[in-house]
């Protein structure tokens, strides 16, 4: 058995990284303690952390096993996850009767509390170390469930899921500490003996946590809102996307045992994984002892569990339609090619991806002339074919498409209207039975606005856009629209005219929307960096709460106080 950790032990290896999390939060700097680069973990890498042979043997040793959680109210074991490239994982996880499962959760709640906000900080800290050491096996299971490319699934799927999850215990320290532990209160009573109480003030949680997880971001996804709750005091129920569960269940994992070894009732944390068509997160959601609810996903669902979990705070980050007007550029050429990536990362399943493209029917001025709406559609087609002409690095860029739906969705798109760039199939040497398609960009008249117009509806996946509007008032108008009807989690524009830029910053402003503006080098839309870019705003339909603020952390804790006289 591992040696056990001690407060000091966690302060010592883990206070430094605390402070400087709580320092970038508010200078908004760059900063990660995090490496990008896979040759930063193993032999004279970061130390004990798994190397890539290492990792993807890990990953191996895994699969066709029953992970095995020693998890109370284990009823019986499920699985069933295929690799969006492929093969089948073969891993089975406990399935949990909840009337057991839950009850024991909430048995460590109150050693968890008293640990106070600092421990508890300290404590997520340990999981996030001991997950980044097995970053390059948590690759492998982000890439055969979610569909992502390696390179992504390692960089999205590690380090930078890892990055948010430290921002919500930063913040959640933050927050918890505001309020003084005890303080003295005296009141003057004039020539009487004034009045005098002792207060002791204790954040202490809401109740069981539930984080429902998606299929294309386990990990990033999943992270903010099982570390925010956890520094909060909250035990946490993980439910996976029942595609997606494997990076989940190892993060459970590595979590009990973490909290084991501190000392802590490892029931903190829990996997809840379903049968085939079981459905449980419908039912998890209203339990009464469900008190906080983490979801991305369909907005329907979204939807339901803020009518439904009225005993639960509930956290959505639910569908939207991203938007980026072309008015103008200085910079052509890198503008095209910022957009053929935008377009093309991980097969546009993103929710940050770019979908509709709102562009002047009259044309727009460019370093390299003016161009017409034609050409400027025809260039980003161009482009995006350049990008992806390649297969070996079309396959390492779009990834897997991740389920069938999505493939339908790209089919289809040729009949909504004038195809400007077909998809095509791609071949993935490595995996041949991966589902790869390169971006479709269809033509539209913006000038339909009615609730059929395609463009006002999510189309999820490498599906975009290219919208004729009369003029850059009226495409103006269509993202003020789009962004209080359907929310959008990032807003894009091209323009050289700064009364444009403020205009378009002003209706941001007003819809409550993340605007990146003449993007043309190595920064994309639909990348956000922790510590950082907001995620999200909470101020439009496509999400109620950002990655990650004060509002993310703050409704999952109460103070209670005790006075006594002094």
């Amino acid at each position: 058995m591992a040696a056990a950790l001690t407060p000091q032990q966690l302060s010592e290896t883990h206070r430094p990284t605390l402070d400087q999390a709580l320092d970038t939060i508010g200078t908004r700097a760059y900063w990660s303690p995090h490496p990008e680069h896979p040759k930063a973990y193993g032999e004279g890498g970061a130390p004990g952390s798994l190397g890539a042979a290492e990792g993807k043997a890990a990953f191996d040793a895994v699969l066709n096993t029953r992970l095995d959680l020693g998890q109370p109210g284990t009823d019986g074991w499920t699985g069933g996850e295929t690799s969006p490239y492929g093969p089948e994982l073969g891993v089975e996880y406990p399935h949990a009767d909840l009337d057991v499962l839950l009850p024991a959760m909430k048995a460590g709640t109150a050693a968890w509390r008293a640990a106070g906000p600092e421990t508890r900080a300290l404590v997520c800290l340990e999981i996030l170390a001991r997950i980044s050491a097995r970053t390059h096996e948590l690759a492998h299971a982000v890439m055969h469930t979610s569909g992502q490319a390696f390179m992504m699934a390692f960089q999205a799927g590690g380090p930078h899921a890892q990055d948010r999850g430290l921002e919500a215990v930063a913040y959640a320290y933050q927050e918890q500490v505001r309020t003084p532990e005890t303080a003295d209160w005296s009141k003057p009573q004039g020539k009487r003996d004034p009045l005098k109480l002792t207060k002791s003030f204790t954040t202490t949680g809401r109740g069981i946590a539930l984080v429902i997880g998606c299929n294309t971001f386990p990990t990033w996804n999943g992270y903010p809102g099982l570390f925010a709750s956890l520094a909060t005091g909250n035990p946490v129920l993980v439910k996976p996307h029942p595609r997606a569960v494997l990076p989940l269940a190892l993060t459970v994992q590595i979590a009990r045992e973490v909290l084991t070894e501190a000392g802590f009732d490892p029931n903190l944390v829990a996997l809840a994984a379903e049968r085939p068509g079981e459905g449980i997160a419908k039912t998890l959601a209203v339990r009464p002892e469900v008190r906080i609810i983490d979801y991305t996903g369909s907005t329907a669902f979204g939807d339901w569990l803020e009518a439904n979990a009225r005993q639960a705070q509930v956290y959505t980050e639910k569908a939207g339609v991203n938007t980026i007007v072309i008015d103008s550029t200085d910079d052509y050429r890198g503008m095209l090619a910022n957009l053929a990536f935008s377009l093309s990362l991980y097969s546009g399943q993103m929710c940050t991806t770019p979908q509709n493209l709102l562009i002047p029917r009259d044309g727009i001025t460019t370093d390299d002339g003016d161009k017409s709406y034609d050409e400027v559609v025809t260039d980003i087609a161009a482009a995006v074919t350049g990008l992806l002409g390649d297969d070996a690095r079309a396959a390492a860029l779009l990834g897997a498409l991740v389920n069938p739906d999505v493939k339908a969705r790209v089919e289809a798109a040729g009949e909504l209207g004038e195809v400007a760039l077909a998809s095509r199939t791609v071949a993935n040497a490595e995996f041949p039975d991966a589902v790869v398609r390169t971006p479709v960009v269809v033509k539209l008249d913006g000038t339909k606005t009615d609730e059929d117009a395609a463009y006002l509806s999510e189309c999820f996946g490498p599906v975009s856009f290219a919208v004729a509007v009369e003029s850059t008032p009226a495409a103006l108008e269509l993202l003020r629209r789009t962004i209080r009807e359907k929310g959008a989690m990032t807003v894009g524009a091209y323009t050289t005219s700064a009364e444009v830029e403020q205009a378009i910053e002003e209706v941001c402003l007003d819809e409550s929307a993340q605007l990146s503006l003449n993007l043309t080098g190595g920064v994309y839309v639909n990348q956000t960096a922790a510590f950082s870019d907001f995620h999200g705003s909470g101020g439009n339909p496509a999400a109620n709460a950002a990655l990650c603020d004060a509002a993310f952390v703050a409704n999952r804790f109460r103070v209670v106080e005790v006075r006594r006289q002094a």
